[in-house]
């Protein structure tokens, strides 16, 4: 949710699942989610020219949300004026404007834009059950994309909840009551990684129709030749023809579902892996710090566990260090149970630019400058570890995919991701460095090249 620019659309949040594979990569990068420009505000100016001595005065500025809401209430300057309390702090006053937007007739982008910022509100107070139905009717009514949910700093409290999964596996499951489009996408790059599973089941589909219609003619010369007389066929060749053709019946539709099983594992992999992706962290120097997603970063090993356990799984890989600096490794500790929560302010959908980072010319010029330089000297410092952000999600997305790995909630493990953001392998436990350097190649390598 967010204070929409002056002028401006709101901004789109782009995904990816990128997917069962993880960090977007180039399969991943085929879907795009884009959020639709919730609303625009528009700034009326007021400009009153007077002639005198040939000079005229300067424009009034634009009014504000409030005035504007005041003098002409309508659905967007509603969402205006909420979007404005929201960056506040104001949950309550913004909920209050957010209801009465949804009351002045709006048009389907207004209505989407309410009920989304609603979601965000409630998420904010940690009321999941009231998000959930927000983002229930934005995503069935108003085409939200999914994956402005994933994306959207403002949805981390609710994304932790269990309210949040059961709504993404009701989108993936796709239907009436939330919409298709999250599972829509997801299928599109699930036929980009298996581009010959539509092939295979063509084929499958083909073969059981042949062999169908072979059988319904066999069947009665089967019975023919069990009654026999003149001129009937024989017996055990017509009953071995019959046996090929029910029995290949029974392989191909066995494949075909079996196929249809392998997609819907591949697509619950590539919305855990997409969530994965979508993990934040935080990057330092003894100058500045950054926040990105796990999928900006190029080889994460996830350390999983006890404090006990990662600490000395830290300690070990610092003997190996510049080795594994040279095979990307960036190591990411995630302890069960810590308390630590960053907590900021809302920044709502479509948050305005702040002072430091939109272009100005003033006497912060310099001071800006010298951010840009070391946000830049972050990104090219090879860095050896990451702190993770919202600890919540990140337990939550290891004790799914513990339970899907059939390895009990809460023990030690480990993670290893690909270049191309899929999950290359997992264990429990703390890994074996020794093992690692011998698994992973270094980034010049061709084996490195490919792998992206």
């Amino acid at each position: 949710m967010a204070a929409a620019p002056a002028a401006a659309a709101l901004r789109p949040h782009l995904s990816l699942l990128s997917a069962g594979a993880g960090i977007p990569n180039p399969t991943l990068q085929t879907l795009s989610f884009v959020a639709p420009l919730l609303c625009r505000r528009r700034c009326r100016r007021r400009s009153s020219v007077v002639l005198s001595n040939a000079s005229s005065s300067p424009p009034s500025p634009p009014p504000s949300p409030e005035k504007e809401a005041e003098a002409a209430p309508t659905a967007e300057s509603c969402v205006n004026l909420g979007l404005e309390f929201f960056s506040k702090g104001r949950v309550r006053d913004a909920l209050e404007q957010f209801d009465n937007a949804l009351e002045l007739n709006p048009n389907p982008t207004e209505a989407q834009a309410a009920f989304y910022n609603k979601a965000c509100c409630h998420a904010y107070r940690e009321e999941s059950k009231k998000a959930a139905d927000c983002l229930r009717i934005a995503l069935r009514d108003y085409n939200l994309k999914f994956g402005t949910v994933l994306n959207d700093p403002d949805m981390a409290p609710f994304r932790a909840s269990p309210e949040f999964k059961e709504l993404q596996e009701e989108a993936l499951r796709g239907g009436e009551d939330i919409g298709s489009g999250f599972r829509r996408d997801l299928k599109l790059i699930s036929e980009v990684q298996a581009p010959f599973r539509g092939v295979r089941r063509f084929f499958y589909v083909a073969f059981i129709a042949a062999a169908g219609i072979s059988t319904f003619f066999t069947i009665p010369r089967l019975i023919f030749a069990l009654q026999g007389g003149d001129g009937a066929p024989d017996f055990l060749e017509t009953a071995g023809n019959a046996a090929i053709n029910i029995g290949g019946i029974v392989v191909l539709v066995a494949l075909f579902f079996w196929e249809n099983k392998k997609e819907e594992e591949q697509i619950t992999n590539i919305s855990r892996n997409e969530t994965l992706s979508r993990l934040p962290v935080r990057l330092s120097t003894n100058r500045i710090t950054e926040l990105v997603q796990l999928r900006d970063i190029s080889r994460p090993v996830i350390l999983a566990g006890s404090k006990a356990s990662v600490t000395q799984a830290m300690q070990r890989a610092e003997r190996y260090r510049t080795d594994l600096l040279k095979r990307g490794v960036l190591l990411i500790p995630v302890i069960f149970g810590a308390s630590l929560k960053v907590q900021g302010k809302p920044k709502g959908f479509g948050t305005t630019r702040s002072a430091a980072s939109a272009p100005s010319i003033g006497g912060d010029f310099e001071k800006r400058t010298e951010s840009i330089a070391a946000k830049s000297r972050l990104r090219a410092e090879v860095r050896f570890k990451a702190d993770i952000v919202s600890p919540e999600q990140w337990e939550s997305w290891i004790r799914d995919q513990q339970e899907s790995e059939g390895v009990t909630p809460g023990e030690d493990v480990y993670i290893i991701l690909r270049l191309d953001g899929r999950v290359r392998r997992s264990g429990r436990g703390m890994p074996n460095w020794n093992d690692i350097l011998k698994e992973l190649p270094r980034l010049e390598d061709l084996l490195s090249k490919l792998e992206r």
